[in-house]
């Protein structure tokens, strides 16, 4: 990461430490409401997202939770509603102005909600390229909108430090804006506008084979909504880009011989006159009754050339429940 880069990226933040900056990012992702929590306005004017990464299903059994990039805290409390331990939930920030603004945030959290003590949050200075947790350590790892800043490279070690410090099972959860449209050199190469998770976004495809690469043998897609648009009037470009915000789980599990499993929202639905069909791979479909099948397992069904199985296109809102 060049020296210029980093310091652009630092400025940025350290910025939005100081003063918040409720335009920085528009989380596409209603702020989750949930009995007995009460969020601080402080740190929902300081929710520098695009998406959520705290979803129930994967915070059960006392989980110890990585969040890295701390914001404001927003997302850190969220997280610590579910687990309830003193130093449950690990925040690492490479940004001292941004942990110094995220245990104030706390000191106004505790105030406002009796359950929370601000031991369940341990703050550590640190960086996405060589995280201070040990491995195999973590339930559930997170980030929003932080590996979008990343160049491939970086990208690639930040993805391999999530994986190093998950134990097996464990889950990655990331919300980061994605983009189909070519980016043009000169707004990939704009330190500010990266450092504004704007000019690195990856087309999904390309983001989800990034995950896959490190190891994680499962992913699920489960939410994709607009986010932002680049115009030729206020950026160097000549077209309209158009970017989508995209939340998504990876699984550490074991990767199958032949190829990762991945949820993009697909459902098959069996509807011949047999009592079922089994494909003799581990899948059945019950007449009639919608099954989610992950992107390798549509393709292998709909290459039967059935005419009693239809295969729906993506939806890319994958919520559980499915084929693997």
């Amino acid at each position: 990461m060049s020296t210029a880069y980093l310091e652009t990226t630092r400025n940025v933040y350290k910025e939005a430490a100081e003063k918040p900056d409720v335009g920085l990012c528009c989380t596409t992702t209603p702020v989750w409401k949930l009995p007995g929590l009460d969020i601080p306005v402080i740190m929902q004017q300081m929710n520098y997202g695009c998406g959520s990464t705290v979803n129930p299903r994967d915070l059960v059994n006392n989980p110890k939770i990585l969040y890295v990039g701390v914001g404001g805290g927003m997302e850190l409390l969220q997280f610590a509603y579910f687990s309830r331990q003193r130093h449950g939930v690990i925040g690492v920030d490479v940004v001292d102005e941004m942990l110094e603004a995220s245990k104030r945030n706390f000191a106004e959290a505790e105030k406002l909600n009796p359950w929370f003590n601000k031991e369940f949050v341990n703050l550590k200075k640190g960086d996405a390229l060589n995280l201070p947790v040990e491995d195999n350590s973590i339930d559930c790892a997170a980030q929003n909108c932080l590996f979008n800043i990343f160049k491939q490279d970086e990208l690639k070690q930040a993805l391999k430090e999530m994986y190093r410090v998950l134990k097996p099972g464990g889950r990655l959860v990331m919300s980061d804006p994605t983009c189909e449209t070519e980016m043009p050199e000169a707004l990939r190469e704009d330190e500010r506008l990266r450092a504004l998770c704007l000019s690195g976004s990856l087309p999904l495809k390309e983001y989800i084979k990034m995950i896959t690469d490190v190891g994680f043998g499962t992913v699920e897609i489960r939410a994709k909504r607009p986010y932002r648009i680049l115009d030729p009037k206020n950026y160097a470009t000549d077209k309209l880009i158009y970017i989508e915000s995209v939340e998504v789980c990876a699984i550490k599990d074991p990767m199958p011989a032949d190829g990762p499993c991945v949820f993009t929202g697909k459902t098959a639905i069996y509807y011949g006159s047999d009592d079922f069909f089994d494909d003799d791979k581990g899948h059945v479909l019950m007449p009639n009754q919608p099954l989610a099948v992950c992107d390798k397992t549509a393709g292998a069904l709909a290459n039967l050339s059935r005419e009693d199985i239809f295969i729906s296109d993506s939806t890319f809102f994958y919520d559980g429940g499915g084929c693997c």
